[in-house]
């Protein structure tokens, strides 16, 4: 995108930063807490038809209660291929097959298995921060390059510089948001 004036600096800046909190939001949903989600499913993988497909392209995902995931395949042949994949990808779950569907349990999460998923969700949250930053920092050097090119005046330019500013500020606020958020659901019992 061509940044060409303060406004397109801005609305460049908003959508880099806007990008980077929907990115931390998809992590944070693959993050396991206490509670079932079939978000924390996401990246898992399963071999089937001599290629890797997502797990909710080849499976039903259902959240009958709050502690368990169901996955029903929609090919009864898959069903060792899914609970392979589930079992590889280091997610803590144990799944079981009756046959017909999988029950995947969430078992409760212990205290250190809780600190270091926090650990995880602030790493997570500061990446983000990190991305607003780099936005920020790309659209302040392109109005100090209009500044230069006397395509702008000093005032616009600390205006803008402003302006940018205050995107930032309010995004590391939801990037802060989301954080503590996240903290609550993982210190929940």
């Amino acid at each position: 995108m061509e940044i060409t004036n303060p406004a397109s600096a801005a609305a460049h800046a908003k959508q880099r930063m806007a990008g980077a909190i929907d990115h931390l939001r998809h992590e944070l949903a693959a993050v396991r807490t206490g509670r079932a989600s079939v978000g924390i499913l996401d990246s898992v993988k399963v071999e089937a038809y001599g290629t890797l497909m997502p797990l909710n392209q080849v499976a039903t995902l259902a959240v009958p209660e709050p502690a368990m995931v169901v996955a029903t395949p929609f090919d009864p042949y898959q069903m060792t291929a899914i609970e392979r994949a589930i079992r590889r990808a280091n997610l803590g779950l144990n799944p079981s097959n009756d046959g017909k569907v999988l029950r995947i349990p969430f078992p409760p999460l212990t205290a250190e298995r809780r600190r270091e998923l926090s650990k995880l969700v602030h790493k997570l949250a500061e990446e983000s921060r990190n991305g607003v930053r780099v936005a920020r920092r790309e659209a302040n050097d392109a109005l100090k390059k209009l500044l230069k090119n006397h395509e702008l005046g000093e005032d616009d330019e600390r205006r803008a510089i402003d302006d940018i500013q205050k995107i930032t500020d309010t995004h590391i606020r939801q990037i802060d948001d989301l954080q503590k958020a996240k903290d609550a659901e993982l210190l929940e019992h």
